[in-house]
């Protein structure tokens, strides 16, 4: 094993069951902090015709062009006008960067594999944005599956984009 593989790996270790968490009306999700590259203020928006409503549309991040999904529309919560506390997290997923709008960061959290259960069972349709369910002290924290955030036809429309 090569120093770099070394390093790679001891960085996975320290990333494991770590989540940032964030809110969204009151409720407190975690994202795996492995899938996050950075947390910004809410930028302008330019919007792209002809995507889902909850596609807000695309942002200029120092040159890259990332497509931004606010996560209030995407759960069918209520649009809330966005304010100073209003963030973006940037993610790595289906092999693009996507930007998730949401209410507010919160914090890291380490929710080691044990503390975390599976969402119960509704319709099909309900939690399956839901990977499992972290306990937290006297609350949880929705843990959210980024693969499920798109399906393949949203997913196609903003790779082209």
């Amino acid at each position: 094993m090569t120093v770099a593989e070394d390093i790679m790996e001891i960085d996975e270790d320290t990333q494991k069951d770590k989540y940032l968490t964030f809110f969204i009306k009151g409720e407190i999700y975690g994202i795996d902090i492995r899938l996050v590259t950075e947390i910004i203020g809410i930028q302008p928006i330019t919007e792209v015709p002809e995507v889902p409503a909850y596609v807000k549309g695309i942002i200029n991040l120092r040159g890259r062009i990332i497509p931004v999904m606010d996560m209030r529309l995407r759960f069918k919560k209520d649009f809330l006008a966005y304010t100073d506390r209003t963030c973006v997290i940037v993610i790595e997923a289906h092999d693009m960067s996507l930007g998730l709008i949401v209410d507010g960061v919160s914090e890291v959290l380490t929710i080691p594999e044990p503390e975390i259960v599976p969402p119960p069972e509704f319709k099909a349709t309900q939690n399956k944005y839901i990977r499992g369910i972290g306990k937290t002290g006297t609350g949880v924290t929705l843990l959210l599956d980024c693969d499920k955030l798109l399906n393949e036809k949203d997913e196609n429309v903003l790779m082209n984009l």
